[in-house]
C-alpha cells in the first residue's frame, strides 16, 4: 500500500468554498489502475487557517507515479489555479509506504 497526503492550509472563512470545490470536482480516480481509496479530512483551526488533508491510497508507488503522468491527472487538476485565493500557500505533499498492515 502506498499513501499520498496533501496538506492544505485554508484561509479562515473559506472552508465552505474549499469543501465545495472538492465535493463538486471529478477526480477521475476510479478509472485509474492501482487506485485503492480517497479521503478528504478536515483538521483543526490554527492561527489564520484550517488544516485539511487529502489521503489517496494506491496499490503501489508505481501506480501513483503513473497517475501523475496520466490524462486523468491533468483533467482532475485542470481548475486548481482558479481557487488559489482560498489557500495560505501551496499544498504540502507527503508520501508513505506501508511497512505493516493489520486486518
Amino acid at each position: 500500500m502506498y499513501l499520498t497526503m496533501n496538506r492544505f492550509k485554508v484561509k479562515l472563512g473559506q472552508e465552505e468554498a474549499f469543501e465545495t470545490v472538492w465535493k463538486s470536482r471529478d477526480s477521475h480516480l476510479k478509472e485509474v489502475p492501482g487506485f485503492a481509496g480517497f479521503h478528504l479530512m478536515k483538521g483543526s483551526e490554527k492561527e489564520g487557517y484550517r488544516l485539511y488533508a487529502s489521503h489517496t491510497m494506491w496499490e503501489s508507488e508505481e501506480a501513483f507515479v503513473a497517475w501523475t503522468k496520466s490524462d486523468a491527472f491533468r483533467k482532475a487538476h485542470s481548475g486548481a489555479r482558479s481557487s488559489a485565493d482560498i489557500y495560505l500557500g501551496p499544498p504540502e505533499l507527503e508520501v508513505f509506504e506501508s511497512i505493516q498492515s493489520v486486518g
